[in-house]
């Protein structure tokens, strides 16, 4: 899984571990949504695009070549996002976030600049750090092993790999 708030390269970065491995990445569901329906979004809205994610998740998990599949985002960032926006968080996300599983989170560093795309809220830099601790608080008490990656496009390819190859083992030459 990989996290981090928004535009820190989270999605270049499943695309490209992807590749690497020769298998699939699940984007995040909640910009299709965003897309289709508008930014003025409410708590509904959130419940759907969670619901969206689970769902774009379990599909796409079926076309994954084992023993790795990547996701651009999962219920953690509801959580966070719940939070932020509306000051708290559904029971439903919480129960959704506790019965994820990942071998692996990848954590995206904010060392990347803020791009606006017409779908980001948080340019502060201020905001960025805040959501960015608010990420590695949940890691840190989440107990799945985690690795931070930061630097440049090709810096987070090298770390995100190093974490994995550190915690699956290397890939064998030829496969």
């Amino acid at each position: 899984m990989i996290l981090g708030p928004e535009s820190t390269g989270k999605s270049t970065l499943c695309r490209k571990l992807a590749q690497q491995y020769d298998t699939v990445w699940c984007p995040e569901y909640a910009r299709t949504y965003l897309e289709q329906n508008g930014m003025n979004y409410n708590r509904q809205d959130l419940l759907l695009i969670a619901q969206g994610q689970l769902a774009l998740e379990a599909w796409m998990a079926e076309e994954a070549k084992p023993p790795f599949f990547f996701v651009d985002t999962d219920m953690y960032v509801m959580k966070v996002w719940f939070e932020v926006v509306f000051g708290d968080c559904p029971p439903w996300i919480l129960k959704q976030a506790a019965a994820q599983r990942a071998d692996l989170y990848l954590l995206c560093n904010t060392d990347l600049p803020w791009v606006p795309d017409g779908l980001r809220e948080y340019p502060d830099p201020a905001a960025r750090e805040r959501l960015f601790c608010m990420y590695k608080d949940i890691l840190v008490n989440d107990g799945t092993p985690w690795a931070l990656v930061s630097g440049t496009e090709e810096e987070r390819l090298a770390s995100a790999v190093s974490a994995i190859e550190e915690r699956f083992g290397k890939e064998e030459e030829g496969e």
